[in-house]
Order: C-alpha cells, then sequence, then structure tokens
C-alpha cells in the first residue's frame, strides 16, 4: 500500500528534529558566546540579573550564560540532548517567571517558545542524526 506523500514520515521528522535542534542549539550558542568569551559583558548580564532581583547574581549570570552555552553545542552535537534539554528548559522557564512574565505576550513569547523546544529535546531525545543515535547504536552492536 502507498503512502500518500503528505502523510507524515518517520525520516522527515528526524530530520527536522535535527534541523530544530541544531538550529536551536546554534541560536543559543550565537547568543551567549559575547558573555563567554568577555568578562566585561558578563558583568553587563551580572547587573542585569541584580536589576530583576536575583539572589547571587555574581553566581547565577555564569551558571545561566553556561547552561546556554554548553547546552546549544550539546544540542547542535545531538549529545546528551534529553540532558541539554531539561536544563535549558529549566534555565529559560526561571527567566520567563522572573524577567519576562511582567511584560506583554510579545515579550516573554521568545523565552517561553525557547522552554517548549528545549521540553520537546528533553522528552523526544536527539533524533536519529545525532550523537545520541549513534552512540546507542554502538552501544547495541548496530551501525
Amino acid at each position: 500500500m502507498t503512502r500518500p506523500l503528505w502523510e507524515p514520515r518517520e525520516r522527515l521528522s528526524d530530520v527536522t528534529l535535527m534541523l530544530l535542534r541544531v538550529v536551536t542549539g546554534a541560536f543559543l550558542v550565537y547568543s551567549t558566546q559575547d558573555n563567554v568569551f568577555s568578562a566585561e559583558r558578563m558583568q553587563e548580564f551580572v547587573k542585569f540579573l541584580a536589576q530583576h532581583g536575583f539572589a547571587w547574581p555574581q553566581w547565577m549570570a555564569p551558571l545561566s550564560v553556561y547552561a546556554q552555552f554548553v547546552g546549544g553545542v550539546l544540542l547542535v552535537l545531538g549529545l546528551f540532548t534529553r540532558w541539554a534539554g531539561a536544563v535549558i528548559a529549566f534555565n529559560f522557564g526561571v527567566a520567563v517567571v522572573m524577567v519576562h512574565w511582567a511584560q506583554d505576550f510579545r515579550g516573554w513569547w521568545p523565552a517561553l517558545v525557547l522552554v517548549l523546544l528545549a521540553l520537546h529535546f528533553a522528552a523526544a531525545g536527539g533524533g536519529a542524526h545525532g550523537l545520541d543515535a549513534w552512540m546507542h547504536a554502538r552501544r547495541h552492536g548496530r551501525k
């Protein structure tokens, strides 16, 4: 029996999951790399967190930045995708509550989308096109 062209296919879902994972990870790496590589930019983020009432902003800023940066790298690679997704979802969940909630819908939409994407990665994993799948196949004797 032939399936209609418009019917979702597992292979296409794996490709779209990979694209979503890679683009999201690349966005996180790109948007945090300035804080990772510049002490001055990190201090700006520390001040931002202090203005929004975060406890211990001098510790929370690097924790948040590195969670996003490392999590983004892991998403791009499809490595430890479920863990990376959980950490990123938590990080942006805190951002929605602490920073964006007082804004209108357009203000907190980007952070909320990142929460939902990260929750999806935590639930679905990295798909067939990532290092998680490759390591799973090697562990179970498949190539």
